[in-house]
């Protein structure tokens, strides 16, 4: 989610998810909230499609706190 995709890879992605659709099982990990995906795909209605199939059936987990990465960093710099 950090770096917007091109159209095409959008797409192929979208495509990916579609052909897991009931299926396959998929994880898929993201630090963007479901209201933020429009600013990586690009596309409203792309956007909205891929959602909705990974929604079905899916068991979303949503995690808070610091981040691993900032922790391990701060500690790194507290033994140097």
């Amino acid at each position: 989610g950090f770096v917007p995709l091109h159209k095409d890879g959008a797409e192929l992605l979208f495509q990916v998810i579609s052909d897991c659709y009931e299926r396959r099982s998929l994880i898929i990990t993201i630090n963007l909230e479901f209201s933020s995906w429009n600013s990586v795909f690009g596309d409203n209605r792309l956007t909205a499609a891929l959602i909705d199939r990974l929604v079905n059936h899916s068991h979303i987990l949503i995690f808070s706190g610091e981040s691993f990465r900032l922790k391990q960093s701060r500690k790194k710099q507290k033994l140097q």
